[in-house]
């Protein structure tokens, strides 16, 4: 019996603007946080950059030609901050605009409705050289520039995504500073993710305001499937306080209007959280249309100590990480459809009447072309197809579900990891820039095209 999904389900892949796009110093693009941390040795793997990436910048037509191709009806990028307004202040860049008018307008004349995400963590440097998120003032240079992106660009995008996964940005980024800018600081990356919560309900702000009222707004969060090791007094209490601060730092402020109180108590060795002023929570729940997921792997916790350094605020010292098991990704995390499923249904209970989009699912794995040519990645297949069934199981138990969006279109500068990790569903030859349609893309058309899986 085929598991078939409903009329207008969107099929999408998706991107982020610093791993594909290239081109960093062309028309009038300057440094983000992930140019100045790809240039800082030892940061990232084989000192790779993303100046290059996939070129997407200058092959557009080739790559929304491979969309089409493939039958998305979605594609989902970022716009690049430091390519729209470089310093992060003042009037957008003319240039920068046109790259993403004419992507949009490509897009449309293939038939692909563009989701455009503002922020996919590229920083321009000139606003972390200020002090970045950790500032109040970060959020509203955000909210300004959000506007300059809903005037230029509210004709032709009716899908807009404020950010993508602010954990990462927060706690990656100012808490184990594995990923830009790279510091090391608790009490900055609790700071951050408030102001980054704040960012997004002023810049949903400014989106409403300016695009028009048939406009999707939405939040991607990298939510948290979290499991305890087991069912005794302790470890509950560390799946808790990772619930705390993994999930509901993000979902309390932005739909409840609250900070959890829990994590304010997990927390207080590190912060007061005085920079919490009147009113930030009535701006951080300003309504949204639906809720962007993304999921690759759950997070099993117990009681313990965690692994320094630690992206986990108010943790590390009551907390340890297993993996779950089972088969794992080339990124070393496990294959493990059922806590898509879990994610999806604890949202159904907890959010009535919030849409959920999956905004990024997949797994990377060691492919490469065999002299013929081909791409052959049974495992990626493999992935994809039992989590498109776990969301069909999701759908056929109530969770209103839109849509699900690969992760990625295109394998690309993979952060921390460089080029030694490929998620992509089309293999890019960084070398040449040749594209190549691997396996699990052609079996994805067939997907959409069924609208479904034949089971």
């Amino acid at each position: 019996m085929n598991a078939l999904f409903p009329d207008g389900f969107r099929w999408g892949a998706a991107t982020a603007a610093y791993q594909i796009e290239g081109a960093a110093t062309e028309d009038g693009r300057t440094p983000s946080i992930w140019d100045t941390f790809s240039r800082t040795p030892g940061k990232v793997r084989n000192g790779d950059t993303g100046d290059i990436a996939a070129d997407h910048y200058h092959r557009v037509r080739e790559d929304v030609a491979l969309m089409k191709d493939l039958g998305l009806t979605d594609y989902r990028f970022s716009l690049s901050w430091s390519r729209v307004q470089p310093t992060g202040r003042g009037p957008a860049v003319q240039k920068g605009l046109d790259f993403y008018r004419g992507l949009a307008d490509e897009l449309l004349e293939a038939g692909i409705r563009p989701v455009a995400t503002l922020y996919h963590w590229d920083l321009p440097q000139e606003l972390e050289d200020a002090g970045g998120w950790p500032e109040r003032a970060t959020a509203e240079r955000f909210a300004e520039y959000a506007g300059l992106a809903a005037e230029a660009l509210g004709d032709r995008i009716t899908t807009w995504t404020t950010l993508n996964e602010p954990w990462c940005a927060a706690f990656l980024g100012y808490g184990s500073g594995v990923h830009a800018p790279g510091r090391t600081d608790d009490a900055a990356a609790l700071r951050a993710a408030h102001h980054l919560n704040l960012a997004h309900g002023l810049a949903a702000q400014a989106l409403r305001a300016a695009v028009p009222a048939s406009a999707e707004l939405s939040l991607t969060l990298n939510l948290h499937a979290i499991r305890a090791l087991s069912d005794s007094p302790e470890d509950r209490d560390a799946a808790r306080r990772i619930d705390a601060v993994g999930n509901r730092i993000f979902l309390d402020p932005v739909f409840h209007g609250r900070l959890p109180a829990d994590l304010v108590e997990d927390t207080a060795g590190i912060t007061d959280w005085s920079f919490v002023r009147d009113g930030d929570l009535e701006v951080t729940s300003t309504p949204i249309d639906s809720l962007g997921v993304n999921y690759y792997a759950p997070t099993v916790v117990g009681a313990g100590v965690s692994d320094s350094p630690s992206p986990w605020p108010g943790a590390p010292d009551r907390v340890r990480f297993e993996p779950a098991p089972g088969p794992r990704t080339a990124m070393g995390w496990s294959v493990d459809a059922d806590g898509l499923y879990e994610l999806l249904v604890r949202l159904r209970d907890e959010l009535p009447g919030v849409p959920l989009l999956i905004t990024e699912n997949g797994a990377a794995y060691d492919d490469y072309a065999d002299p013929e040519g081909e791409v052959h990645d049974p495992e990626r297949v493999a992935y994809v197809e039992a989590h498109l069934a776990a969301a069909h199981r999701a759908l056929s138990d109530g969770v209103d579900l839109r849509g699900y969006f690969l992760w990625s279109l295109l394998d690309n500068f993979e952060w921390a990891y460089g080029y030694g990790k490929r998620f992509g569903i089309v293999h890019v030859d960084f070398a040449s820039q040749r594209r190549t349609p691997k396996d699990s893309a052609r079996w994805y058309a067939e997907v959409i095209r069924r609208g479904g899986l034949a089971r």
